[in-house]
């Protein structure tokens, strides 16, 4: 396989996962960034640890989906993550759930 031929399949599994993304986005109420992954989750638990002077979280999601083109499934049931680095987490705004109108 050619470096081009590589090139070309990753772009090509980072656009079907970028499709996925908006078509489970709605499902989800949370976005998590760690410096290594990206994750959506319904729960998510981050608690801040020090120990020895150093500052590290712990983030747990559950019922979540995972950005990651190296896995074949990405929807995961519950995560664990530890990190030193920054964690992001913000909630997503769920749209008002609307009568159908007649």
């Amino acid at each position: 396989m050619s470096e081009e031929d590589l090139e070309r399949y990753e772009t090509d599994v980072e656009l079907r996962i970028y499709q996925e993304y908006r078509d489970v986005l709605s499902m989800f109420r949370y976005v998590v960034e760690t410096e290594r992954r990206f994750y959506l989750a319904n729960n998510v638990d981050l608690r801040t640890h020090q120990m020895d002077g150093s500052v590290f979280f712990e983030i747990e999601l559950q019922d979540a989906w995972v950005w990651d083109m190296y896995r074949p499934a990405r929807f995961l049931k519950r995560v664990r993550v530890m990190t030193f680095r920054d964690v992001n987490v913000e909630e997503l705004d769920l749209p008002d759930l609307q009568p159908p109108e007649e």
